[in-house]
């Protein structure tokens, strides 16, 4: 039987000093505990979010403000290093990651991730507004207690839940112009909210061993591939035609609806894709493999088909704007 008994950070844990293969921490090491490929997309989103909005920010300051993004991410992802050191230390993807080779202590890495999610914060507040700062802090914590601490290793819905703090990036971006939040940052919130189940999903088909041998209840360990598959289809039916509200609510034009439409059908094919090789796989080690292979497919796609989405986004209020 699977143990899905939760593994609480210790002090013999790996990763706890560092220098214990005789290294010194590089600036290299500290840029990686601030997840740098997943921050490059909340800034990327929180910038959409911010020139969507109606009104204007100053340049300058809305450079602080995705700076102040950028960094209170990046300070997330290094809390969330800090706290799952133990299990990254167990997993292939994760284990050569600074705290479990031993770069860098997990005493370091807290004391990094504090500081700077208290300097992102009080930037935000000084230089922009104190609901975009709020907003932050919220982002910040909801990823460290509610998805870190509190979900990823008790419920197997904890990307679910735990997705709120990742779609919440052009909700601060349109906070920053306008000061306040309505329906129209909310709808992108929704969009990433939704796509991120389907996304980690597909990792987490093809990573299953990983999570099961650290005792993480993601869904494939929990309810089984098959059923994971039937879900991550599920999914994404029901965020296509999500992706089409900012059009509907007259903030994207047919443009953009055009690509989304299509950019959601080649996401509905390839978990279609996912699920059909999943169900004929039964027992055969050669048909899962290739379910396994579709399924990295989707994960790979599904990070082009946010990013397309929200470039789409951009790029026709970049047009719009010229003329």
């Amino acid at each position: 039987m699977t143990d899905l008994s939760v593994h609480h950070p210790t002090s013999q844990s790996p990763g706890d000093t560092a220098g214990a293969s005789g290294a010194l921490a590089s600036w290299r090491d500290y840029v990686e505990l601030l997840k740098p490929r997943v921050m490059s997309l909340v800034i990327f989103t929180g910038l959409v979010g911010m020139v969507l909005a109606p009104g204007a920010v100053h340049p300058v300051l809305g450079a602080v403000a995705l700076l102040a993004i950028a960094v209170g991410a990046g300070a997330a992802g290094c809390l969330n290093m800090w706290y799952d050191a133990d299990i990254d230390a167990i997993m292939i993807r994760t284990r050569k990651r600074p705290i479990p080779r031993g770069s860098i202590s997990r005493e370091d890495a807290l004391f990094f991730g504090a500081i700077l999610s208290f300097a992102s914060v009080l930037t935000m507040w000084l230089a922009v507004g104190i609901v975009p700062a709020l907003l932050l802090a919220f982002t910040i914590g909801f990823y460290l207690f509610i998805y870190t601490m509190g979900l990823k290793r008790r419920t197997p819905q904890n990307i679910v839940i735990g997705g709120a703090a990742g779609a919440l990036p052009p909700v601060i971006g349109w906070a920053t112009v306008t000061g306040s939040v309505s329906l129209e940052p909310l709808v992108l919130f929704l969009i990433i909210f939704m796509w991120t189940p389907p996304h980690f999903w597909a990792l987490a088909l093809y990573r299953n061993g990983d999570y099961e041998k650290a005792g993480v209840p993601m869904m494939p360990v929990v309810a089984g591939k098959q059923s994971t598959r039937a879900q991550i289809l599920a999914y994404a039916v029901l965020l296509a035609p999500v992706t089409l509200l900012p059009t509907l609510m007259g903030y994207a034009g047919l443009a953009y609806a055009a690509i989304a439409a299509l950019a959601s059908a080649v996401f509905v094919g390839l978990a279609a894709e996912v699920w059909f090789l999943g169900r004929a796989a039964g027992d055969n080690e050669q048909a899962e493999i290739r379910a396994d292979r579709a399924a990295r497919r989707l994960f790979a796609y599904s990070i082009f088909y946010l990013f397309i989405l929200f470039f789409a986004l951009l790029a026709e209020w970049v047009v719009g704007s010229l003329l």
